[in-house]
């Protein structure tokens, strides 16, 4: 059970629509063991509920799986395959939270996150970034968030073993969420 926590002043209740255009996921991963691998995956609608403290606070999530970008067509095509993301059976990926709570200078995000037909339970590590009024007259809100997870809990198990030892994909995945959100009337 959480204990109420005060929200950020300029952050009002109310429902906030996540304005895809200005909203994006991003995944890095170890290759090879010596470099990184990064791309994006496209959020295409969520919300945001806020309640007068963060135990009625509540955000949902859709992302689009088929939007997977690393910079390299070959590699996004290899991950949208049926050995990794399998992107025809299972293009479509969410996140609902279950809990918020305020984690030193930033707050814990906990929620049900559904990736390759398998949820899990992570923890973003989220920031809010402050509000500002748009050229349309819209409250906006920015957030940030990151989390750690283990692509062999989703059922990615997709590897090849190197010749000088260990793997080519490593098993961690650090995803980053980069979030804006517009008040509704």
């Amino acid at each position: 059970m959480s204990t109420a926590t005060a929200l950020p002043t300029d952050l009002v209740a109310g429902t906030w629509t996540v304005d895809a255009s200005h909203s994006e996921a991003s995944f890095s991963v170890r290759h090879a063991g010596i470099s990184k691998v990064r791309g994006t995956v496209a959020i295409t609608e969520g919300t945001i509920v806020v309640g007068e403290d963060l135990t009625v606070t509540s955000v949902t999530a859709t992302l689009d799986a088929s939007t997977i970008s690393t910079g390299d067509a070959g590699r996004d095509g290899h991950l949208k395959s049926a050995d990794f993301f399998d992107v025809e059976q299972f293009a479509i990926w969410t996140f609902a939270s279950t809990s918020v709570r305020a984690a030193g200078s930033h707050y814990a995000l906990v929620g049900d996150l559904t990736i390759h037909g398998v949820t899990k339970s992570v923890e973003l590590e989220t920031e809010f970034n402050g509000t500002a009024v748009d050229l349309y007259n819209n409250l906006r809100a920015g957030f940030s968030a990151s989390t750690t997870i283990s692509r062999k809990e989703f059922g990615l198990t997709w590897n090849a073993v190197l010749e000088a030892g260990g793997v080519l994909v490593s098993d961690k995945v650090v995803i980053s969420i980069d979030a804006a959100a517009i008040k509704q009337a």
